[in-house]
């Protein structure tokens, strides 16, 4: 269920991608009347969102939500959510609706029930989730050594909130449950440090060790990885 697609370089990548996940939302918007994608933050998505915005869909059909989100209001600068409404939801792509983790809350787990029902509504399963990928193998928020991955791993809820160990936020995140509810899992890796994370997580191990193994092990979800130097 695992497929890797090596690109020549960064932009290669981002225009394969955004072909990808365009053709599979068209897909399913030829068979239903709404589809969600989710989406990672951080800077490596940006040339992708941008691309995507770009592309010819009917995006008041399309629901947008985030994978993990940096427990900070959209005005801060570390806002995955900020990021999204700069790159994504723009041009043809503004018409999609996006929900948003952030909620408000002084903590992320007292936003946890509203989101979780927030995401519950949501119509399943997912069309298309992009994930990227941590240096130190996480996935969404779901961090090693965190206290909380053994939950994210295991729970039936869909978010959970995340105090990570070394990230300056706690986080909201998507659990492994919600993540899988998905058509399509798309991984999107570069440079040759995550490429020999890559193949480490490829090898045997503990999903403790690299959470990005328990994306790469599940059959129910085809997985494609994208990478480029």
């Amino acid at each position: 269920m695992c497929a890797i697609r090596e690109c020549a370089d960064a932009s290669t990548l981002t225009a394969a991608l955004a072909q990808h996940v365009a053709r599979r939302l068209k897909e399913d918007l030829a068979k239903q009347d709404q589809v969600v994608l989710v989406v990672s933050g951080g800077k490596s998505p940006v040339p992708l969102f941008q691309a995507l915005a770009a592309q010819s869909l009917p995006w008041e059909r399309v629901v947008v939500t985030l994978a993990d989100e940096r427990w900070v209001p959209p005005s801060h600068e570390d806002s995955n959510e900020a990021m999204v409404r700069a790159h994504l939801l723009k041009g043809r792509a503004a018409k999609a609706q996006l929900v948003p983790l952030w909620t408000g809350d002084a903590t992320p787990e007292a936003a946890v029930p509203a989101v979780s029902k927030a995401l519950a509504a949501l119509p399943h399963p997912f069309s298309q989730v992009i994930l990227g990928m941590g240096e130190d193998g996480h996935i969404a928020s779901l961090f090693p050594g965190a206290a909380e991955l053994a939950l994210g791993l295991s729970t039936e809820a869909p978010a959970l909130a995340v105090r990570p160990l070394h990230a300056p936020h706690p986080r909201l995140s998507f659990s492994l449950r919600a993540l899988l509810q998905s058509r399509d899992i798309a991984l999107m890796i570069s440079g040759q440090t995550k490429r020999h994370v890559l193949e480490q997580a490829l090898g045997e191990g503990p999903v403790e060790d690299l959470p990005v193994r328990a994306i790469l092990r599940q059959t129910a979800v085809p997985v494609c990885i994208f990478w480029a130097p």
